[in-house]
This record gives C-alpha cells, structure tokens and sequence, in this order.
C-alpha cells in the first residue's frame, strides 16, 4: 500500500499540537483513511533541540515543495504574506493544503479555492473557524439542501472570557482582560480579539461559504468590546439579557447585513449560556430552523484535532476537489446592504441631570420604550430598549435626544 507523504509548515502551538496529534493516533488515523500516512517534512526557521521529531525539520521551504512525495501539507505559520505565497506554490504545484489560518481564508479564499480545483487539489480550513467545532463540513455538505438565512455566534473565546468575568464576577474591562493575558487567552497585543478583527475574519469565512460570494473583513461593520462597563453588564443583567460579542450575517431583502459587535442577547437565546473561552454558532435554515455548534473555540488541542481531520480528508481524496466547497470572488459589495438598514432593536444608557425628566420624550421619539430598573440608580442616569426599527431612524431619534442628554452608549440587541 503506498504511504501518503505530508508537510508540516510551521511548528507553533497548532503546528506542534497537529503533529503530536497524528503520531498520538496514527494507527487509528490510517485505519479511519484507508491510507498509510507519514509526516516527511517539518518546515520552520527555529531550532528544536531534543525534539522526538528532529529528522523531520527543515528550515528550506523549497524541500517541501520540490519534493514529489508530497501531496498534503499543513500551513499553520499565520498571516497572509509568507503563508499566502507558500500556499499558492503549493496548490499549483498540485499539492493540497489544509490550514488554521483565519486571515488569509478571510481574505484570499476565493482565489486560493479556485487555484485548488484548478490544479486538481484541496484547499481545506476546517480549523480556522471555531477551534475543534465541526462548522465548515456541516454548512457545505449536512446543510447543504438549505437556503441559509442567518449566521450568529460568538466567534471569538478571549472576548468572551472577558465578558463572563465582567458578568459573573463584576469586574472592570481593564481587570478581566489582564487575567486572560495571565491565562494565556489574549496576546499581550489583545487588539485583533478585543476590538473584533478575529472574529470578523471567521464570520467572513462561514458567510462566503454559506451564502456563496467572499465577504471581505472591510464588508463587514466591525466593533469590538473596549467600551462595555459593569453599568451595561448589570443594567443588560436587570433586563434578562448577557453582553457577548456576536458576528452576525442576515439575509435580508435589501442584501446581506454583516456586522461584528457587542449586543444584548437574551437568556432565552442559547448564546446568552455560552461562557469563558468557549464558542457557539447558530445557523438557520428554511428547512432545518436553528442549528447549534458549540464547543472550545481555541486552543492546541482542539484546532490540532481539526487540522489532522482535514488531512484525513485531502489524503482520501487524493487528485480529486471537493465541489460542493467553494464560493465566488467578489469585485464589489453590492450584495451587502448597508448595516444601519437593518431592523434592530438598541439599550441606550443616557445621562443628565435629571434623567427620569426625558422619560416624557424619549417616549414621545420613540413610541414604546423597556425603561431598565437598576438598584442604587442615579438620577442622572437612565437606560432604555428601543422598539425594533431600522437603524437610521435610531440614530436619528437618538441625535434628537442628544440635545437634551449625553448619549453614554448604545449597544444592538441580537
């Protein structure tokens, strides 16, 4: 039986996890793919002294692509310069690549599939959405006879580690964030997780599969978490519903409407339970309704197991593409309606000096208004749910209001 001949590019903490991973299970592995299956070549720049895999190492990405017993190969270097161009050779050359790379599947995808079919070969990225949660399989092939409606979830575990501890444990943004840089959840630059970018990468990458043209990050509004305070939490708490950071995608009438940012979800929403570093996405089909995935999001465990899974798959389909995997390039975002288009409901926290006095006006703006109760309330202080309306005539009412009150915040309700 021939053996399949796999590189590894790039031994981090996913490279290094998928590695171990394989030769942890290799025999089970083989047997799963009807394949004997070895890993030739671990490319990085460091020096790996005393590693049980020091035959292995290269530091020359040429031997991995110049090597013709190579037919799979897992890029897990990160980024969108090196990764890219390695990945390009690779495809082209007729190699499948599988990877956990969010970034450059967000923003090169599409050409990166295509240069794939073209070449006979796969381009897999099971692991660059949710960690070890099976999301990418299950929207091209188990949801597959469905229209997809909608996409939500919290896509991204540092932000919402954080979240929990502000919840649970009422502490301030500044503190939470410091314990997950203690824990190892956030970097000690936390900007791509705390202000959204990372999820929007992954909401990017599950909608252009779902709705079958690329969604860049820049289609996307984007907004992350460094503004919530222990006020919204409670006041959002009082009301029965859980801050998360949610990446949504609605098909509308008017287009898709594509954001990434703080909202209110209620406790009768399965997201609102999902807390610490795990993450859960919801898709809705016309046939199937709600589905739920749900799992850890991260982590060297979980995203090896996805990436040895997508090594599996490109072994057992060797000189083959998968078909159903794919989305068309975009040149324009025609397809996406603006975000302020959308029907939504939104908390508002507004103070001045005699808060419970614009009660009379804010309802006359808008209509019915949920006043928030809070124990120990200021009087300067007052927070209130919109009624579900287009999002320009929100900010509108809102701009109406500033004359009399300072805006403290606004946060959309999912």
């Amino acid at each position: 039986m021939p053996i399949s001949k796999i590189a590894v590019i790039g031994f981090g903490v996913v490279g290094s996890g998928a590695v171990e991973l394989f030769y942890k299970n290799k025999e089970l592995i083989e047997k799963r793919s009807g394949r004997k299956m070895d890993i030739k070549w671990i490319c990085d720049l460091r020096d790996f002294p005393g590693s049980p895999f020091a035959d292995k190492f290269t530091k020359n990405f040429d031997d991995i692509l110049n090597d013709p017993e190579i037919t799979v190969a897992a890029e897990m270097i990160g980024g969108k310069t090196l990764a890219y161009d390695y990945t390009k050779k690779l495809l082209s050359r007729g190699v499948s690549v599988v990877t956990s790379n969010k970034e450059l599947v967000a923003y090169h995808g599409a050409e990166l599939i295509k240069l794939a079919k073209e070449n006979k070969c796969n381009y897999f990225f099971e692991a660059s959405v949710g960690g070890g949660i099976p999301i990418i399989r299950p929207l091209h092939q188990c949801l597959a006879a469905n229209r997809i409606e909608r996409i939500s979830g919290i896509l991204n575990g540092t932000t919402n580690f954080i979240l929990t501890k502000m919840i649970y444990d009422h502490v301030a943004f500044d503190e939470a964030l410091a314990e997950a840089q203690r824990l190892g959840y956030a970097e000690s630059d936390p900007s791509a997780d705390i202000d959204g970018a990372d999820a929007c990468r992954k909401l990017c990458i599950l909608g252009s599969l779902a709705f079958g043209k690329h969604i860049y990050p820049e289609y996307v509004h984007c907004s992350g978490i460094r503004q919530i305070t222990l006020d919204d939490v409670e006041y959002a708490e009082t009301a029965g519903y859980a801050v998360k950071l949610i990446g949504l995608i609605d098909r509308t009438e008017k287009g898709l409407v594509a954001t990434v940012c703080p909202r209110l979800v209620s406790v009768n929403n399965p997201l609102s339970g999902v807390n610490d570093v795990y993450n859960a996405i919801m898709v809705r089909g016309d046939g199937v309704g709600d589905t739920l995935f749900y799992g850890r999001g991260a982590g060297k465990e979980a995203t090896a197991s996805a990436v040895v899974a997508d090594i599996i798959d490109a072994v057992k389909h060797e000189n083959a593409d998968i078909a159903s995997l794919t989305w068309e390039d975009s040149t324009d975002r025609d397809f996406i309606a603006p975000y302020k288009s959308a029907d939504v409901r939104v908390y508002v926290r507004v103070k001045c000096n005699d808060a419970d006095s614009l009660k009379g006006l804010i309802t006359q703006f808008f209509g019915y208004v949920d006043f928030i109760p809070r124990k120990q309330r200021s009087q300067n202080e007052l927070a209130f749910i919109t009624p579900l309306i287009e999002e320009y005539q929100i900010n509108k009412k809102l701009a109406l209001l500033s004359e009399h009150a300072d805006i403290m915040k606004r946060i959309r309700l999912l």
